[in-house]
């Protein structure tokens, strides 16, 4: 029996992103393929309810005084002979990193990169941190067994900038939350349009209030038109400079920025939503577009890069940069209900390859293949 342990830092630590990967693709794992040993290697769990997604008993956290006082340098380096004591198969490094020195063992390793977007977009991040980022993903991509890229844009990339031969990456893409999988009834969609005090239509955006998210676009590109906007994310400092845009363009009563919500609310806000429009400048892959597939819902998004990967030929694909564009694709689909209809089924076909059994049979072949 295979016994595969994973770096969990993010699973119990992050709300979003990193975590919400880590989160979906043990739960895949252990519901497809319980016969598998699965542990769960962080420095803390932190007191969030993520502790409850899995068994105490596979939850591994370090031992010992100098590991307790310096976790950073257990998952970075010591936590090997933890792997070997614990017979470790194979160990997935699920956000960008591998400890130091797994390679000199008997243990195969694997490791998830989800983008390289601090070298593309430098100006984005702290030197500090672009830095470190460097450091430990070339170090995980040139020792690992089995590099694994989120998407073709990220292998391109991790080929690009680390000089990895292309035959050492494999893509397997992302699931999502299983929340946004199930069709929502009337009375749920009602009950959170009361709640949320929402106007009964509206076009939706998802994720973090940042210059490269560029929802302050879609804000400009609906200006004038009579429909309302929903961004959800933690409000930031990008968030101030829109809300001063719609201030002096008298939209307080159009646009709406909602935070805080469970995945189950999350999910029927995206069924109700008439488009979902991600204009984000360049992601690793985009999970929101497939959160907005598997909704039903018309996707608006970037016409480079990753997202038409990751929403398929039936979404519009528009310039990020270019306000009059988009525009025109909001009122190309508004217009039109068969429009809607024809991206709504097509587009949740398309997300069929994202499902939990895929995924999970693409996993469990590679770390097969490696463990022989």
């Amino acid at each position: 029996m295979l016994r595969i342990g994973f770096d969990a830092k993010r699973f119990f630590n992050n709300h979003t992103g990193l975590g919400n990967y880590s989160r979906d693709l043990i739960r895949i794992l252990r519901a497809n393929n319980p016969e598998i040993e699965y542990l769960l290697y962080t420095p803390q769990t932190g007191k969030s309810h993520y502790n409850n997604l899995v068994p105490d008993r596979i939850i591994k956290r370090p031992s010992g005084f100098i590991n307790r006082i310096l976790p950073s340098n257990w998952r970075s380096n010591r936590i090997v002979k933890d792997l070997e004591h614990d017979q470790i198969d194979i160990y997935h490094g699920l956000s960008g990193e591998i400890p130091i020195g797994l390679d000199k063992t008997s243990i195969k390793s694997v490791v998830t990169i989800h983008d390289l977007i601090f070298i593309r977009y430098p100006e984005l991040y702290k030197k500090i941190d672009r830095t470190l980022y460097h450091k430990k993903f070339k170090y995980a991509c040139e020792h690992a067994d089995q590099i694994v890229a989120i998407s073709e844009q990220t292998k391109l990339d991790i080929i690009e900038f680390f000089h990895i031969p292309e035959e050492r990456i494999k893509v397997i893409y992302q699931g999502c939350h299983e929340s946004f999988k199930s069709v929502k009834s009337e009375e749920e969609k009602q009950t959170l349009i009361k709640k949320l005090g929402l106007p009964h239509e509206f076009i939706l955006n998802v994720g973090t209030i940042e210059p490269r998210k560029n929802a302050f676009s879609i804000v400009q590109a609906i200006k004038d038109k009579d429909i309302p906007l929903v961004i959800v994310g933690k409000l930031t400092a990008y968030a101030k400079e829109i809300k001063s845009y719609v201030a002096a363009h008298n939209m307080e009563n159009r646009i709406i920025f909602l935070q805080g919500l469970t995945m189950n609310e999350l999910s029927i806000l995206y069924s109700i939503a008439k488009i979902f429009v991600y204009p984000s400048i360049f992601e690793g892959f985009g999970i929101p577009i497939i959160e907005a597939l598997y909704s039903g819902t018309p996707v608006i998004s970037t016409n480079s890069g990753v997202f038409p990967e990751a929403g398929g030929p039936f979404s519009h694909y528009i310039d990020p940069n270019d306000i009059n564009q988009l525009s025109l694709s909001i009122d190309c689909i508004l217009n039109s209900p068969e429009r809607q209809e024809i991206m709504s089924q097509k587009g949740l076909a398309y997300a069929q390859q994202f499902n939990d059994d895929v995924l999970a049979a693409q996993w469990m072949n590679l770390y097969k293949k490696i463990s022989k």
